[in-house]
């Protein structure tokens, strides 16, 4: 199955083939998880805090579908 992958501000340095907003096709297995592609990708847990499916927050271990739409965003701090 076929999924689309985003990744935001600084997560962008690990995957710098990927433009900005630019999404990544990737095929993955039935019962793959969140937290498998974010690992897949070389994506730090420490360094993203939070996963977006299809517009809405979710948890690590959820598992994907065809079609689906993930974000992964870094926490961000402003002032």
């Amino acid at each position: 199955m076929h999924v689309e992958v985003r990744v935001f501000a600084t997560l962008r340095r690990h995957l710098p083939d990927l433009g900005i907003g630019e999404a990544h096709v990737l095929e993955v297995g039935a019962g793959t998880t969140l937290a498998a592609i974010r690992d897949g990708l070389g994506l730090p847990p420490e360094e993203v805090k939070v996963v977006i499916r299809n517009h809405s927050q979710a948890d690590w271990d959820d598992m994907v579908e065809e079609g689906d739409r993930i974000a992964f965003v870094p926490a961000v701090a402003g002032g």
